[in-house]
């Protein structure tokens, strides 16, 4: 399972999309035991037993990987809510919205309309657009002929990264089971849009994330994750909903005539050009 990484918006430097990455925690129990009374010697503390890789949660997985991967087009709305901090420290929450359009195997359109400016994506199989339409300026780049090879393109050009990538690569479980140390069924939930869930948790080195899983379609309804390596150990979260599988998808959503008229710009990584000035 791949890092979720922050989809960023410099105009300056680069157009991007403002996404998100998914996230969740556990509380620690609110009451401590009593010191004793006397004394007592300090036992060396053993390791935190680890949860196994349960075959119930693997099969619930595989079976939405296999659902996702079978279908020809996809469209759905993702919800995704970040964590970060105020110049105080303070924890802010910030949300955007996604609209979402695939057709297997090399076109996609991520339209993001709020919080903050709107955005448009497109991707044709030969190029990727990153379109601001309150500015009226477009990044533009070649891309390579499939989905997942032009994610981590736009990642590696430009640091975009959607908060919705594991579920629209061309196989979301094999994506996920090389680095997982984890899986096990958490229970069910009926509090995500009122349909009733499997919870799964995952791990692996870089992430720790629970799954909302439709038990009747098998579709994703939500995502949180933490990452333990993360010194601020920020939380995220993207909810799912409005899917739709093998639907009818019009050939001319995957472009823009604004954007192709707009001026252009290449895509540049914020970060690399941040660290390049004086």
């Amino acid at each position: 399972m791949r890092p979720f990484n922050t989809i960023r918006l410099a105009v300056a430097l680069v157009l991007a999309l403002t996404g998100a990455r998914t996230a969740g925690a556990q509380q620690l129990p609110a009451v401590a035991s009593p010191p004793p009374a006397t004394p007592q010697p300090v036992a060396a503390a053993s390791p935190a037993p680890q949860p196994g890789i349960e075959p119930d949660a693997v099969a619930i997985l595989k079976v939405m990987s296999e659902k996702l991967a079978a279908a020809k087009t996809i469209s759905f709305n993702a919800v995704s809510t970040y964590e970060s901090p105020a110049v105080n420290g303070q924890p802010l929450y910030y949300t955007t919205v996604s609209q979402v359009t695939l057709e297997r195997p090399d076109k996609l359109r991520v339209m993001t309309p709020g919080d903050g400016p709107p955005t448009e994506f497109y991707y044709n199989g030969k190029t990727m657009i990153a379109y601001d339409p309150a500015v009226n300026l477009a990044a533009v780049a070649d891309a390579p002929p499939t989905i997942d090879a032009m994610v981590k393109a736009a990642y590696d050009k430009a640091a975009i990264y959607f908060p919705f990538v594991d579920f629209i690569v061309a196989d979301p479980y094999k994506d996920m089971e090389g680095s997982l140390k984890s899986a096990f069924v958490v229970g069910r939930s009926d509090a995500v849009g009122g349909t009733l869930t499997d919870m799964v948790a995952i791990a692996s080195d870089n992430v720790q994330a629970e799954l909302w899983i439709g038990v009747a379609d098998k579709l994703p309804r939500m995502i949180r994750a933490v990452y333990p390596k993360d010194p601020v150990k920020n939380r995220y979260e993207t909810e799912f909903s409005n899917w739709r599988l093998n639907g009818r998808v019009d050939p001319n959503a995957f472009a823009s005539a604004r954007a192709l008229k707009a001026p252009r710009m290449d895509f540049k990584n914020p970060d690399t050009e941040a660290q390049a000035k004086p």
